[in-house]
């Protein structure tokens, strides 16, 4: 047995053991029985609603109305029954359905008929909660439909009767309480920070729960401290993170100050943190980079998230905390992953992408990532993370980061990433040409005995792309007949038409303005092969994907570029010089 497979066993046991303590603890401190109290809420009131930054669409007011949930990409006709009584088509159909944040749509509607459905549909859900049920009743579901129920409160509480008012109030502080049962089971990163900010409003939105409020403050802040890293990004390094944290914490800070109570410290600063970083993972065309569980960018979320951004300043370049390195000139943006996977209780999202980067040209994107789609996310998941899925290299068809495989544990407590590159190193230079980028990791060198390392030179005027890719011993002493079969791998978007040129040694990219780009792999044939591109608007697309082929033993380093040359018919050849990039 090597060193590694002893380090991913013993890392395994205690995430394991760490995971089923969480769901035991939650199983005692949580049911149904446990959560009412003797004594009346007739005392407590809503006194103030926070703001839902969520768009909303008043169109889908009429089909909730008739008993159609879609969801998901899933739709649910409940003919006349009660959807809460439906059998889910999918987990997500489910999660939404219960996190309430479809109640927007019918505040959006603004009419009696609404108001009055959405009380209806409010009523049904509190008075099934006889029994346990696990969705209904997670930490970050619950969550998200106590915002939901403080947000919309104005629609729901609006004609209602003191009775349904008492009713509604008795249920929300119940699942309030929940929630600071739970909180300190629910798992690391996002959820448990959604969990957090449904406590600080609900300490700020509900009266006789200010008592709380010193104590939820601390906790949130102590965990945004955590979570949100110094360069702004999450540690979970996931970039859609960032977008729901903000759409949380932005009206947090608004709820505070309504209330004339000052906003932790820890709150504003992480607010000042993540601003910058959701223009550094922008492309040209607005669309975040796929990188660690990032799906399609939500426009109108970050549109409006961007709005409370007083800086507006150009991103910054280098995120060394977050892992990522952003390179742009004249309308062209490169994009480098160069970090580590995240802790492993913070990896069941992360991707195997190390080294891998996207590029695009003005308004349009040449290079990416595979991404995931916004809905069956379960059915392309583990696709999509590993690292053949990501424009870099892979050594004999295996990851950089190696995954949970065994089935009973993996279906009881995820996916996460149990080893992966340990040391990864980035190093910059800008001179009169442009700026070179080197960056290497050794997420194969404890099984293959190589470190890939790869330079990337973006010229001045953002017109070229010159690459190297290096298989290094890891220790020359060492090297032997292991495998060393390498694979180098360009996503082109789903909107790039590629063309293989004769020479076997370079292809035309024709983006949808008509603008033409020379891909040259100098010395290496290139291979034209299909691909998918999961996280378009539309679900998931065909794609292509250029590779080259080679073995580490006897070609270790493979040089390319990408070259903006003209129109299609003044471009038939490759027009690439080769370069030399001073490593």
């Amino acid at each position: 047995m090597t060193r590694g497979s002893i380090v991913d066993r013993t890392r395994l046991s205690l995430y394991v053991a760490g995971r089923g303590l969480r769901s035991v603890t939650g199983l005692l401190t949580t049911h149904p029985f446990g959560l009412w109290r003797l004594s009346r809420a007739d005392s407590e009131r809503l006194v103030i609603a926070p703001q839902d930054l969520r768009t909303a669409d008043p169109t889908r007011a009429s089909e909730i109305y008739a008993g159609r949930f879609a969801f998901a990409g899933k739709v649910v006709v409940c003919d006349g029954r009660s959807p809460f009584e439906m059998i889910p088509p999918s987990t997500e159909w489910a999660e939404i359905l219960l996190g309430f944040g479809w109640l927007r749509h019918l505040r959006a509607a603004e009419s009696g008929i609404t108001r009055a459905n959405a009380r209806a549909l409010v009523d049904d859900w509190i008075s099934q909660q006889k029994a346990w049920d696990r969705t209904a009743w997670r930490p970050d579901i619950v969550a998200r439909r106590v915002m939901s129920w403080f947000c919309q409160a104005p629609l729901i509480l609006q004609d209602a009767d003191m009775r349904f008012y008492r009713r509604f109030l008795r249920s929300l502080t119940r699942q309030v309480r929940y929630l600071r049962r739970a909180v300190n089971d629910t798992p690391d990163g996002l959820p448990r920070l959604q969990v957090l900010i449904a406590l600080a409003n609900a300490s700020l939105c509900i009266s006789g729960q200010e008592r709380h409020l010193r104590g939820i403050t601390k906790h949130l802040g102590d965990e945004l401290d955590r979570q949100i890293l110094p360069d702004g990004g999450h540690v979970s390094r996931n970039p859609g993170v960032l977008i729901e944290l903000l759409l949380d914490l932005l009206p947090l800070r608004q709820t505070f100050a309504a209330r004339n109570v000052p906003p932790p410290p820890a709150l504003l600063n992480a607010i000042d943190r993540m601003m910058p970083m959701l223009r550094f993972f922008r492309h040209r065309d607005g669309s975040f980079a796929l990188f660690n569980g990032m799906g399609p960018t939500p426009p109108d979320l970050l549109a409006t998230v961007l709005a409370y951004d007083d800086a507006r300043g150009t991103p910054v370049a280098n995120a060394p905390h977050s892992g990522y390195q952003r390179m742009q000139a004249e309308g062209a943006v490169l994009l480098i992953d160069t970090g580590r996977p995240p802790p492993m209780a913070l990896s069941e999202e992360a991707h195997a992408g190390t080294l891998a980067f996207e590029f695009s040209t003005r308004r349009h994107r040449l290079v990416v990532n595979c991404g995931l789609p916004a809905w069956s996310r379960d059915s392309w998941r583990q696709v999509a993370r590993a690292t053949a899925a990501h424009s870099t290299a892979t050594l004999n068809d295996t990851s950089s980061s190696r995954f949970l495989t065994d089935g009973i544990a993996a279906r009881l407590f995820g996916v996460p990433i149990l080893s992966g590159p340990t040391k990864t190193t980035v190093a910059r230079e800008r001179d009169h040409d442009g700026e070179l980028l080197v960056a290497s990791h050794d997420g194969y060198a404890d099984r293959f005995g190589l470190i890939h390392q790869r330079a990337l030179r973006l010229a001045v005027d953002g017109s070229r792309i010159d690459g190297e890719d290096d298989f290094l011993p890891a220790r020359p002493d060492r090297a032997g007949n292991r495998p060393d079969q390498y694979a180098i791998r360009f996503h082109l978007h789903p909107a790039v038409k590629a063309t293989r040129l004769n020479d076997g040694r370079a292809a035309m990219l024709v983006l949808p303005d008509r603008e033409v780009w020379n891909f040259t792999a100098f010395d290496d044939a290139v291979e034209l092969e299909e691909s998918v591109f999961l996280a378009g608007s539309d679900g998931p697309r065909r794609a292509v994907q250029l590779v080259i082929y080679g073995r580490a033993g006897s070609v270790p380093k493979v040089r390319w570029a990408f070259v903006r040359s003209g129109p299609p018919e003044r471009s038939t050849t490759s027009t690439a010089e080769e370069p030399e990039l001073p490593l």
